[in-house]
């Protein structure tokens, strides 16, 4: 037995379609994208990344989870912790791939072949394979251990019953279902490590291939970092030490449709400013006589991004000399101020770049869609 969604209520309900409402505004939004929807989707997707892996302590800059979407090098991350993003990384990517296949099914392989990406640096533990004994769950901050998984001998059947869930024709809502994916698989806690991870991986791909909206789009991994307490506190609460199934799980559908919500307004923010700033760096590009390659690494310096000429040359698709030539010209027009040596030269905005961005930053909303 696993966990089922309880009957939802109108309260939800009416969340649902705020939320869906919201999700049509971005679809239309980037339904015919200019160029800068491009930086967009990249941001989201390291902001995914990056946020996810924070969960676990594996932390990494916004550069570094910028460079690791690129397939660039890290600017300050550590091998460990490196290997840890491009797994995850890996996985992710893997997962966004298969939401628009129409041979598409879920199986306990593609879950296993996820967690072998995620984890495959680290062979000591056990990437793609199921726990052999018992596992806990462990809160540092409180120091003590919150939630046993179940016996390993049941987690191979407990996985059939997941997997046969995810593959039934279903009229839940989609949010829902995928709010369902993810608190079983954390809950069966099937492996040995990455179990969060894999989770919140699973619920993006669910999500996905309901083909909304973009994938990247589509996931909370970026609102679960933000609010790591409250998510680890609301599988405490449904959880209750171990695997209770029949536990009531509404308060985890709940904190969903909150992050759900938030998480759409927050991309619609960021729409916005993505178009206004982009529009007013192809003006300022225009004005100063700069070739129009360089606006992506403009916009991604004024968003707070450092740039590299690796950064530059994968934006333009240029050669090393014009990239070189191209970042000397922004610098002495007084758009990018160039710290370092030769080789390792880093690029940040100039302050009247960064005021650029500034000038059209919206604040995250923190709202509560039950409480409106």
């Amino acid at each position: 037995m696993i966990f089922k969604a309880p009957n939802l209520l109108s309260s939800e309900l009416d969340v649902i379609e705020k939320i869906n409402a919201m999700r049509q505004s971005l679809r239309y939004s980037i339904s015919a994208p200019g160029r800068w929807f491009g930086a967009l989707r990249r941001a989201t997707l390291a902001r995914n990344i990056r946020h996810s892996n924070s969960i676990e302590g594996i932390n990494v800059t916004r550069d570094d989870a910028l460079a690791a979407v690129d397939n660039d090098e890290p600017l300050s991350a550590e091998r460990t912790t490196w290997d840890a993003t491009l797994g995850y990384r890996n996985a992710m990517t893997y997962a966004l791939q298969l939401a628009d296949d129409p041979h598409f099914s879920y199986s306990e392989g593609l879950v296993r072949s996820l967690h072998f990406m995620m984890i495959q640096h680290d062979l000591g533990k056990k990437p793609g394979r199921y726990r052999p004994g018992v596992i806990y769950v462990r809160d540092e901050r409180k120091q003590q251990n919150i939630y046993e998984g179940p016996d390993a001998e049941l987690v191979p059947g407990l996985m059939q019953e997941l997997i046969q869930s995810l593959n039934e024709a279903s009229e839940l809502p989609v949010m829902i279902r995928a709010a369902m994916g993810h608190l079983n698989l954390v809950m069966i806690h099937p492996f040995s490590d990455g179990n969060g991870r894999m989770a919140r991986c699973l619920q993006t791909l669910i999500l996905g291939r309901e083909q909304i909206i973009e994938p990247p789009f589509c996931s909370i991994e970026e609102y679960l970092g933000r609010y790591t307490q409250e998510y680890y506190d609301v599988l405490a609460e449904v959880g209750k030490g171990a695997f209770h199934p029949e536990n009531d799980c509404r308060p985890w559908i709940r904190f969903n449709l909150v992050a759900h919500f938030r998480q759409a307004s927050w991309l619609l923010q960021r729409s916005r400013m993505s178009q206004r700033v982009w529009t007013e760096i192809e003006q300022l590009v225009v004005a100063k006589g700069i070739h129009e390659r360089s606006i992506p690494a403009l916009f991604d310096a004024a968003a707070g991004y450092r740039i590299r000429r690796t950064h530059y040359i994968n934006s333009t698709g240029v050669s090393e000399q014009v990239a070189s030539r191209d970042l000397r010209i922004l610098v002495d027009l007084g758009l990018l101020m160039a710290t370092g040596e030769t080789r390792g030269r880093i690029y940040d905005a100039s302050p009247a770049l960064r005021d650029v961005y500034l000038q059209h930053y919206e604040t995250r909303s923190h709202a509560d869609p039950f409480t409106r």
